[in-house]
């Protein structure tokens, strides 16, 4: 069935192309081995890590004319050895991506489907394109362009399990059973702005058992600003409303400076900050910051301690960080260590624990090895602190520790253009 559908996708859009302004077709397929030995979590005393090989596989189908564009990705996620050599059944396919685009005039879109959703550096909407599966949407986008250094987008979604006749409750497979949200990002010279108001409603049912929908506001500017060999940005979020019969109150607050020295090296420092909740707090308001639906992956380390799928509604983060950076030629290089704190009190029992979470310090290294071809490969340890342990469980003494080698893959098999 699902060869029936490709095969149907891809001559749909060939035969499509021949009254189009332009077909292209790409591929990419990304192994990734990794050494995960304390990833996300401290080991356990003498307790072993893992070794596995991942890989992501995508064909890329895009078309463009003078009113519309179309784009769908049909992926394949899987580790290797979890389909038998005989196997005649694969269900690790699905579609990642299949919207088009309304261009209404050169100012107005309307976008419609299955799409990943990114913005600003990621933090609120990002694609989480290092995760395999990484993360898309079923959203409608309202976007307006009043010309090149203003646009606004304007976003809506609304989810169900299934197109069932009555109101069933959603069992929240997204993460919400609706969003809406305005977007917005201006150029002036040297500073940048964005500035977004997302509202996300969560279905649940309440002590009568009647299906409820709790909504949480995330609301929040950025700035950028960049002149000669000198870069910084600014940002801060505050979140409000409900979520699960809870009252939300949590802030974020995050700040970089960047520099160049020279053609090859860069410098930086960074912090960023996460409201938490104390230990001993007994209230059931949430005042922990939720990172939503951002590439968690890229903040607050890259062992993914924590906003990966963990630390929610939790004692908060503070992370002083560094970045010194390297590059030259296809060759490129980074390390960058974090300082992590509690930002609430941490208590083991009745005691009070220093807020010192540990250090993780982060090196990762990329090679272009061809155009279509690139190699990346990391190691990143944690040096963790006896509060960690009590947040977190497991053995800081433990080597706790990740190593990794990918190898991306993305050839253009095929573009076709008729003017």
């Amino acid at each position: 069935m699902k060869k029936n559908v490709l095969t149907i996708i891809i001559t749909s859009l060939f035969v499509f192309s021949s009254f189009a302004q332009q077909f292209d077709l790409s591929g990419e397929l990304r192994p990734r081995y990794e050494n995960k030995h304390g990833f996300g979590a401290l080991l356990n005393t003498d307790q072993d890590g893992s070794n596995f090989i991942s890989q992501r596989t995508r064909l890329n189908f895009g078309f463009t004319n003078a009113k519309m564009r179309l784009k769908v990705v049909m992926q394949n996620v899987r580790v290797w050895g979890d389909v038998g050599t005989l196997s005649s059944d694969d269900n690790a396919t699905a579609l990642h991506e299949a919207w088009a685009e309304a261009l209404l005039n050169n100012k107005i879109s309307l976008k419609f489907g299955r799409q990943e959703i990114s913005y600003d550096d990621q933090r609120i909407f990002g694609n989480v394109g290092w995760a395999q599966q990484a993360r898309s949407h079923d959203a409608f986008l309202f976007k307006y362009t009043p010309n090149a250094t203003n646009k606004i987008d304007v976003g809506f979604a609304l989810n169900a399990d299934s197109q069932s006749g009555i109101d069933n409750l959603y069992s929240n497979a997204a993460g919400y059973k609706a969003f809406q949200y305005a977007w917005y990002h201006g150029d002036f010279k040297n500073l940048g702005l964005s500035f977004l108001m997302l509202n996300t409603g969560i279905e649940y049912l309440d002590s009568n058992d009647n299906q409820t929908i709790d909504n949480m506001q995330t609301i929040g500017p950025r700035l950028t600003y960049k002149s000669g060999y000198f870069n910084a940005d600014a940002s801060t979020y505050f979140q409000t409303g409900k979520s699960l019969n809870s009252d939300v109150s949590a802030s974020y607050y995050a700040g970089n400076i960047g520099y160049k020295i020279n053609d090859n090296f860069n410098v930086g420092v960074g912090f960023e900050y996460l409201s938490g909740k104390d230990m001993d707090d007994t209230d059931t308001d949430i005042k922990s910051f939720a990172p939503l639906f951002g590439t968690n992956h890229k903040f607050n380390g890259w062992m993914d301690y924590f906003y990966v799928g963990n630390h929610a509604n939790n004692v908060g983060l503070s992370d002083f960080n560094a970045t010194i950076a390297y590059k030259k030629n296809g060759f490129s290089a980074k390390i960058m260590p974090h300082f992590f704190a509690a930002a609430n009190n941490v208590f083991d029992g009745s005691e009070k624990m220093d807020s010192n979470l540990g250090t993780e310090i982060d090196l990762t290294m990329r090679y272009q090895l061809a155009k279509d071809i690139t190699i990346n490969a990391g190691y990143s340890k944690m040096f963790a602190s006896d509060a960690m342990e009590v947040i977190k469980g497991g053995d800081k003494d433990e080597n706790n520790s990740w190593a990794w080698v990918m190898i991306t893959f993305n050839p253009n098999l095929f573009s076709h253009k008729i003017k």
